[in-house]
């Protein structure tokens, strides 16, 4: 009788153990889970990511000194600002004094490459102030886009947000420049070309995310080119 009552007991000991373990198991797996979900933010801008982050009060941008090119442009766009004066007058690209010399690049680099000087964080939105308009203008802003791509599609892109921060009234917006393992250079920088670029539209109160990718391609036709076109799932995001 004793040895069978001892079995009972280490069973239903073991029974205990068992089940407990089960609860702490599901606990640690919704703790790894919820761990897992990062912003896009943390995701992209930061130190892993970027060699440099800089951050102008209108934009932070994230630049990479082995590419010479910035690989992430974040900013907040309000909707009572990004129609509110539109400004006419345009100023000059500059360089970025908040990169040392070897890591800048320049006008130059441009000249006779084929592709536009792209914005990621565009004057159109940002117009509504001498300041934040200047702002937009340094070159760390500024990657090589292919010229169908820069004037027509993503423009359009461009004025589709600008209606959406007017519709939610705060959209945060955040742009990703996707380089392959090995980027075609250009100018006396040799600034690296890339394969594409993401623009990342949210909303957090309103539960809105929306996603589109551009690629970089020289001479593709822009003609009937539609935002469905360019649309992609979030989670697809990449640099």
């Amino acid at each position: 009788m004793s040895m069978k009552f001892n079995t009972i007991i280490l069973l239903t000991t073991a029974i205990f153990f068992l089940g407990c373990g089960g609860e702490r198991s599901i606990s640690e797996t919704q703790n790894s889970n919820q761990s897992e979900t990062v912003s896009y933010q943390e995701k992209f801008m930061n130190d892993r990511n970027c060699n440099q982050i800089i951050d102008n009060e209108f934009i932070v941008m994230c630049y990479d000194y082995k590419r010479k090119a910035v690989k992430v442009v974040s900013y907040t766009l309000m909707g009572d600002l990004v129609n509110e004066l539109n400004i006419k007058d345009r100023p000059s690209f500059y360089v970025e004094k908040k990169l040392k010399p070897k890591d800048r690049v320049t006008t130059r680099d441009y000249t006779n490459s084929g592709y536009d000087k792209g914005h990621m964080a565009p004057d159109a939105a940002f117009d509504w102030s001498q300041e934040s308009l200047d702002a937009v203008y340094t070159l760390a802003n500024i990657i090589p886009q292919a010229p169908q791509v820069n004037r027509r599609s993503w423009a359009k892109l461009e004025a589709y947000v600008r209606d959406r921060a007017e519709e939610f009234g705060e959209l945060t917006v955040m742009n990703v420049v996707k380089y392959g393992n090995y980027s075609y250079r250009m100018g006396d920088s040799r600034m690296a070309i890339s394969k594409g670029y993401y623009k990342i539209l949210s909303n957090e109160a309103e539960e809105y995310e929306e996603c589109f990718y551009y690629s970089n391609k020289l001479g593709v036709s822009s003609d009937n080119d539609e935002l469905i076109n360019h649309k992609v799932t979030c989670s697809s995001v990449s640099n």
